[in-house]
């Protein structure tokens, strides 16, 4: 199931989720405008959700930084400096201003978070989210929100707008239990390996799995119980 503010985009298997999508573009210059399926759509320029795509795009210039992870079909991102092909669960960046040349197969889909902050200057290019990459030691979280040991935790930023404040990168965790609390940013997790249960204040769960996408809208109530190793992609505002 999905919360209100924890939103289930799509399951690994294909199979259906319980979030509400509205056929929607995210503005007038939005190239996927009606393949775009919005679940969240912010006042501060953050929207996630579904593009489900067939054809071709060549995009002069990109409106936002939105970061994608295929969840059907193939896609392929092309610049002037380098070509992405992104199959299932693949995952990537097109940064704000990119020229990009997008070819999607017939019946791709992937999760998206864009981020659309009027005058913010372009940050064109693409980048790659691999899943195997060394991490380094990060933060571990305060021991008052903690139920338990503290966890090991590490990330690696692969993208970063600093005056947008978004995010991207990859980040992975030994098994921890924490308490609900408000959500500090908008957050789009995409499951690489592991499993955890995020739960809201109503008695609601999400458990995802790998190769599963979730949305946690910033100031959302959520818990979090993982009992094994959990390792996700991450794009934070």
């Amino acid at each position: 199931m999905s919360s209100p503010g924890i939103l289930l985009l799509a399951r690994a298997d294909g199979s259906g989720v319980a979030t509400s999508f509205n056929t929607a573009p995210l503005g007038a210059l939005d190239p996927f405008a009606e393949a775009r399926q919005v679940a969240w759509r912010g006042d501060d320029g953050v929207s996630a959700g579904l593009v489900r795509l067939t054809g071709d795009a060549l995009i002069e210039d990109f409106p936002y930084s939105e970061t994608l992870v295929v969840h059907a079909g193939h896609v392929v991102l092309s610049s002037a400096e380098q070509t992405l092909e992104l199959g299932v669960g693949a995952s990537a960046v097109i940064g704000r201003g990119s020229r990009v040349a997008v070819h999607a197969s017939s019946g791709s889909e992937w999760a998206f978070c864009a981020v659309d902050v009027e005058n913010a200057p372009a940050r064109p290019g693409l980048t790659l989210l691999p899943a195997h990459l060394w991490l380094e030691p990060s933060a571990t979280l305060e021991p008052p929100i903690l139920i338990g040991p503290a966890p090991q935790c590490r990330a690696l930023s692969l993208f970063e707008d600093e005056v947008t404040a978004l995010k991207v990168g990859i980040w992975d965790s030994t098994p921890y239990q924490r308490h609900g609390r408000a959500h500090r940013l908008h957050e789009l997790m995409h499951l690489l390996e592991g499993s955890v249960t995020l739960a809201d204040d109503q008695g609601g769960e999400v458990t995802v799995n790998p190769g599963d996408t979730v949305f946690v809208v910033k100031g959302a109530f959520c818990a979090w119980t993982s009992t094994v190793y959990v390792r996700k992609v991450y794009a934070v505002k």
